[in-house]
């Protein structure tokens, strides 16, 4: 059972990364055929979509990324494009399920915080920042790096260039 002290101590080593801005979206998987649906249950609660794309690639999804207000958070909706996907396997984890896919944090810079991360024992899916949706650079940390305070769940880092 994790403790206080415990998310105190994932708090303080994600301080310290370069440039750690704020949550850029937390990503929702969605089952094939179910991303309009889900956009439309959004948009019920005042959100807005602000950007579509096909994503290929190792992601191979369509996104939806929506936002209410004029906050910086966003709800990034992800929907596989094939069996393939990462997303699709997700799902099926999930007993064919949608749900919670990562949370992602905005970055100043993603190739100073993939280096200082990779310093300090994160376990790091991507060898190197990559592009990303929007024209983004992001990267993918392992739900269980930092195996003594294991995250458990998959974190993203954002770096947008606007």
């Amino acid at each position: 059972m994790s403790t206080g002290t415990d998310h105190k101590t994932i708090a303080a080593e994600l301080k310290q990364v370069p440039g750690l801005q704020f949550i850029d979206h937390f990503a929702i998987s969605v089952p094939q055929g179910a991303l309009d649906g889900m956009v439309a249950a959004y948009e019920l609660l005042g959100f807005q979509e602000i950007h579509r794309e096909e994503v290929r690639g190792k992601d191979m999804v369509r996104e939806a990324l929506l936002q209410i207000g004029d906050g910086p958070n966003l709800i990034q909706l992800l929907e596989p494009l094939s069996a393939e996907s990462p997303v699709q396997k997700l799902i099926e984890k999930a007993g064919g399920r949608g749900g919670f896919a990562h949370v992602a944090f905005r970055v100043k810079s993603a190739q100073k915080a993939f280096d200082y991360m990779k310093a300090n024992g994160f376990t790091i899916i991507d060898s190197a920042p990559r592009p990303g949706s929007r024209g983004t650079t992001v990267f993918f940390v392992h739900p269980k790096s930092r195996a003594e305070n294991a995250f458990g769940y998959l974190i993203e880092i954002v770096e947008d260039p606007s």
